[in-house]
């Protein structure tokens, strides 16, 4: 090996020792309280500026600093998050997504703190603990790793680790102190984190913004590892931290080369991008949406009036030099890409800064290329819009953290490769349109654009792809049971965010009359991400009270104040509501509106449209006559209650008039492991008659039954599954929907932001062919729904009317065959026996029926044919 080599290996080493210790923390950390702690890199920070403010700054003995701030410093602080922060979140059952809120909280709390406290700039004069040589932070590394894996394996502190880590509910019946496992798990987090920070410290200058950086890009070897594997971690750390080092000896030419070498310098940011966009996520699909508001109150119309009064001060109080006001407005059209991404779709987006920088970026180049200032921002925004369909494709199939870190790793990575190299930005300069280059007059000019980007969110909020959205972040599998087409939905959200965002980056980028990389800092974009989330991230108030409360903090003489105040803010996440949904409920509901189903408007605040408070008594209860046209007696002054009701002049007939069939033949299923779920399973349902699927806990009733909606689907050679004839096996669940199969789910499916009629109206829109609005009122008066309770919103109601309201979305859309998964549960005796009589009319009327239930008295009163079900197979 000859002396190149060697040096650059030993540095290597070096740099993937730091890695993985940073891997090692974040295993064990999630595998012990299931967190994903992106704050890990700025614990490390503040532990490297300890330690340098006990042995620079006061003169410690550097062995006994070390030991302070490893020993008692970065474990207290672990131990604090703990009880402070993600301890009462547990408690309070918080999912995923609130956790990582928590963790962003922190992060921007921390690099707020030490700006606060030590000061912006970067320091160089980090006391060094192993010295220069790369082989003892090896062996300390190794030997931490090796204890490790020691005290996980065979003592009995790693055993109930495990346990937690495998079933937390049964490790706690189980009599472990899971609490204190928990907290450990952060202490020795904690611990990781100082040491990988005073050990990078002296070598990548201490900074409050790039050490947490840096220690964010190497969350790819705990990726890698799927957050488990401590060898996996410390031997990918090595690998990459190796490499990298050797690929700075390649000297590539041409106009790649640039970009090669910045690769090359930056492989973790690699080895992020592709850990979170191809390997398998870290979560899962389930509750790692960012959850929906507790209360959206319409915002008064005298609010909007004082806050429109508010941005038109400037023009006629301020100076002419308005340097701090005229960031605000291109601030808040960044941020409405987040009420559009995380408020109404509910998706963790952590690249928006990426965006943004983006589009002041190419509106440079355009500029620099001789178009006209103005038509450069305007062809800048769809070339954004293009970069974020790319992006986001290979994000939009991941869920929660994995989401969040595929999002996190694209702004990285733009921020490494593109915004912060010469070769792209070098000597760019970005001025201001023609006749807008005054204060005054480019303000103005924001004001312009910035209301016609809330008009333009409103009316998208408005619309029935709003609701589309709204349930998306509610409840994604109800959703798409529903029809709703959830990847094209969210890639047109992110979409839609990119381009906001970029348009906001490009006036940003003018108003500062500069196009500078530290404006769209990865940092910069958690601070926004946070800061939207803790005003209310579906609220249009939202980007204009955030962007003026940065604007204005980071304009104050303390650099710092916004991060640290909104980071404190974030890590109550769970615990405090949105700011903005503290303001009075000025909601109306009552007044009449021209509403397409000939009834009334609809709302997406979860109020109603029409001006009236909301009912507070019991809801109106469940009819039980029969549905007109299956021979039964409707009030006289609800006239008939169809479900699918005769065609409109014109409109072909509903498709229960071709008697379709839906059908599995030899299905078979097995899981990972080699689980059989179901083995050769052949199923008719026979169409205007009620089927129901009987068995024990286990027999693979459940998987059938999602089988047939599409929530799952067998492999090739597996068994098929029908509809009239043609294969519909590898149709997903939101085009069987669309199709005309409607399910319902054991666990309720309903969108709690949404009222009642709102709920129904997505069936009804969602659906193949042409819409029926009809349908709406159709379903609300079969189900007993359409007096006031229509205008409650759905959090507010007991679960048997939300059984009922699930089954009026269902037939919303007409389908031919409606698929429902223990429909009975939370209903009482009455409401039980009048679900019978409805399900009984519905197959008379043609409706094929299939239903799952462990009722008998409720199968034997409905069901025309009984399939009992063990063991994966149809016994009978």
């Amino acid at each position: 090996m000859d002396s190149l080599t060697y040096e650059l290996t030993l540095a290597g080493l070096a740099v993937g020792s730091a890695a993985a210790l940073t891997g090692i923390g974040l295993v064990v950390t999630y595998r012990a309280t299931g967190v994903l702690n992106l704050a890990h890199g700025a614990v490390a920070m503040i532990c490297a500026y300890v330690l340098r403010q006990l042995v620079v700054v006061w003169g410690w003995p550097l062995p006994l600093g070390a030991l302070v701030t490893l020993l008692l410093v970065a474990p207290a602080l672990g131990l604090v998050l703990d009880r402070g922060v993600f301890r009462p979140l547990a408690l309070r059952g918080s999912n995923p997504a609130q956790t990582l809120v928590a963790t962003i909280g922190v992060f921007v709390l921390l690099v707020g703190g030490a700006v606060l406290l030590w000061g912006p700039g970067a320091r160089d004069d980090a006391p060094v603990v192993l010295g220069d040589d790369p082989w003892a932070q090896l062996a300390a590394v190794l030997a931490l790793a090796c204890l490790v894996g020691a005290v996980t394996r065979w003592t009995r502190f790693g055993r109930e680790l495990r346990a937690v880590v495998d079933n937390r509910p049964l490790a706690v019946l189980a009599g472990i102190d899971a609490d204190r496992v928990a907290a450990a798990g952060w202490a020795f987090g904690s611990f990781t984190a100082g040491l990988t920070g005073v050990l990078l410290a002296p070598y990548v200058r201490l900074d409050p913004y790039g050490m947490p950086l840096l220690v964010v890009e190497v969350i790819a070897v705990a990726v890698i590892a799927r957050m488990r594997s401590l060898p996996v971690a410390v031997g990918a750390a090595l690998a990459i931290g190796v490499a990298q080092a050797q690929l700075t000896r390649l000297h590539p030419e041409g106009w790649a080369g640039p970009l090669l070498q910045a690769v090359g310098a930056n492989l973790f940011v690699v080895a992020l991008l592709v850990a979170a966009l191809v390997l398998p996520g870290v979560g899962g699909k389930g509750r790692d949406a960012l959850p929906p508001p507790t209360r959206a109150p319409r915002v008064p119309p005298a609010l909007w009036l004082v806050v429109g009064v508010l941005l038109l001060l400037p023009l006629g109080l301020a100076g002419s030099d308005l340097h701090t006001a005229i960031q605000v407005p291109a601030l808040a059209v960044v941020l409405l890409s987040l009420v559009v991404v995380a408020g109404r779709g509910g998706q963790i987006a952590l690249g928006q800064a990426a965006y943004a920088g983006l589009g002041a970026l190419f509106t440079a180049l355009l500029a620099a290329a001789g178009i006209p200032t103005l038509l450069s921002l305007a062809l800048s925004v769809p070339l954004v819009a293009a970069a974020g369909l790319v992006t986001a494709r290979p994000a939009i199939r991941r869920h929660g953290l994995a989401l969040a870190l595929a999002t996190l790793a694209v702004g990285v990575a733009v921020s490494r490769f593109v915004l912060t190299q010469p070769y792209a930005t070098a000597g760019l300069s970005l001025g201001r349109p023609g006749g807008f280059s005054d204060d005054r007059a480019f303000y103005a000019l924001e004001l312009v654009v910035l209301a016609g980007c809330l008009a333009l969110v409103a009316a998208l909020r408005r619309g029935r792809t709003g609701r589309a959205l709204a349930a998306l972040r509610d409840h994604e599998p109800g959703a798409e049971a529903a029809g709703v087409p959830v990847p094209r939905l969210k890639l047109l959200a992110f979409v839609l965010g990119a381009a906001l965002a970029a348009l906001g980056g490009g006036l940003l980028g003018m108003g500062l009359r500069a196009f500078d990389p530290d404006q769209y800092d990865p940092v910069r974009g958690l601070l926004w991400f946070a800061a939207v989330l803790v005003l209310g991230a579906d609220s249009l108030l939202t980007p204009l009270a955030a962007a003026a409360l940065l604007t204005t903090l980071d304009a104050g003489p303390q650099a710092g104040t916004a991060a640290a105040l909104i980071g404190l803010l974030a890590t109550l996440t769970g615990r405090l509501p949105a700011l903005l949904t503290l303001l009075p409920d000025q909601s109306r509901v009552g007044a009449p509106s021209a509403g397409p189903a000939g009834g009334r408007g609809h709302r997406h605040d979860g109020a109603a449209a029409d001006g009236a408070r909301p009912p507070t008594g019991r809801p109106a209860p469940l009819p039980v006559t029969r549905t007109g046209g299956a021979g039964g007696n409707p009030g006289p002054a609800e006239g008939p209650t169809h479900p699918h009701g005769p065609p409109a002049a014109g409109e072909a007939p509903p498709r229960t008039s071709r008697r379709a069939g839906l059908r599995a033949a030899d299905l078979t299923l097995t899981y990972p492991g080699g689980v059989t779920a179901l083995s050769h399973v052949t199923l008719d349902l026979a169409p205007a008659r009620v089927t129901a699927l009987v068995g024990p806990n286990g027999a693979g009733k459940s998987t059938l039954f999602d089988c047939l909606a599409g929530t799952l689907r067998p492999r090739r050679g597996q068994g098929r599954i029908t509809l009239d004839g043609t294969d519909i096996t590898g149709r997903s669940a939101h085009a069987r929907a669309r199709l005309g199969i409607a399910r319902t789910f054991q666990q309720l499916a309903v969108f709690p932001s949404l009222t009642v009629e709102e709920n129904v109206r997505l069936g009804e829109e969602q659906r193949r062919g042409r819409g029926d609005p009809a349908a709406v009122e159709r379903s609300l008066r079969l189900l007993g729904l359409a007096g006031p309770v229509r205008h409650r919103a759905a959090a507010d109601l007991p679960t048997g009317t939300l059984r009922r309201v699930e089954l009026a979305r269902a037939l919303a859309g007409r389908p031919h065959t409606l698929l429902l998964d223990e429909p009975a549960a939370g209903l009482d005796a009455g409401e039980t026996e009048a679900l019978a009589r409805i399900l009984s009319a519905l197959a008379a009327d043609g409706l094929t029926v299939l239903v799952v239930e462990h009722d008998p008295d409720l199968v034997a009163g409905i069901a025309d044919t009984v399939h009992t079900m063990e063991g994966g197979r149809i016994l009978s």
